[in-house]
């Protein structure tokens, strides 16, 4: 335990007085569907959040790429998008072609609650925009045909883009 705190050994601050904790969002095809899960840690002391959210992904993944960041009770939570998931035997959930979220009015921009599907489907529209932009991006994309097909069915967007559809 750190001293004076109820988390283990390596949730301290990459800004002192924040706690950061590191998710990757792990998309694979099943059957036909774009599925999800998400594997969350703290992000240790010194350590970079790339080698965190690579370390919480696992061995197999062919891309990782920086999604976004949210404030949540414990802190900062920095998520990566890491695809394909080693693991085809875990449980996983569908992704939802869902609305972005967004906030209640234009000087709160960050919503109440936000939803595992959420950060999953803001993450492939993130994606479907990056294979069309970013040269990495899309070389990863030749490796896994049948992923990226499904990932093609999300309305490309990037980071923080609020479509008039948004709930």
């Amino acid at each position: 335990m750190e001293p004076g705190g109820q988390d283990p050994p390596g949730s301290a601050a990459m800004i002192p007085g924040v706690r950061a904790r590191v998710e990757s969002v792990l998309l694979s095809a099943r059957g036909g569907r774009l599925c999800f899960r998400t594997v969350c840690g703290p992000l240790g002391d010194g350590e970079h959040p790339d080698a965190c959210a690579r370390s919480l992904a696992g061995h197999g993944v062919g891309l990782l790429h920086s999604t976004s960041w949210r404030h949540s009770a414990g802190g900062i939570v920095l998520t990566y998008v890491a695809l394909p998931d080693p693991d085809p035997s875990a449980p996983v959930e569908p992704v939802l072609d869902l609305p972005a979220t967004r906030g209640p009015d234009p000087l709160s921009p960050s919503p109440e609650a936000v939803l595992p599907v959420d950060v999953a489907a803001h993450a492939c529209r993130h994606l479907a925009f990056l294979r069309h932009t970013d040269p990495q991006v899309a070389a990863a994309a030749t490796g896994a045909r049948e992923l990226w097909d499904l990932i093609d069915v999300f309305t490309p967007a990037v980071a923080g883009l609020l479509p008039t559809g948004a709930r």
